[in-house]
């Protein structure tokens, strides 16, 4: 059984057990969340909803809250003696799926 989720603007599918890393959400490592946007549901038959499934719902439970690996932003002008140096690390959390429910 999948469903697929909507957080953080992005759209994930997931499934029981999983471990997926979404946009930083608020909690700490063992609180539990639910999602409520669900958009489709797999299991003996597909439920796809318009354009969310009722009555359905995902639990997961906080793993982590780090930032990733560092992107660095380097622009350079030719000839110019432009350059500009940035970094950038994106937060995120670590969730593991714990439920899929469909009522």
């Amino acid at each position: 059984m999948y469903a697929v989720i909507k957080t953080g603007g992005k759209q994930y599918r997931v499934t029981e057990g999983q471990r997926l890393c979404v946009e930083r959400l608020e909690g700490n490592p063992g609180d539990k969340l639910t999602f409520d946007q669900v958009l489709l549901v797999s299991g003996d038959s597909v439920k796809v909803g318009s354009p969310l499934v009722a009555g359905a719902k995902v639990s997961a439970e906080i793993v982590l809250q780090d930032r990733a690996k560092k992107v660095v932003v380097f622009k350079l002008r030719r000839r110019k003696n432009y350059r500009r140096k940035q970094g950038h690390r994106q937060p995120f959390t670590e969730l593991k799926i714990t439920g899929i429910e469909v009522s």
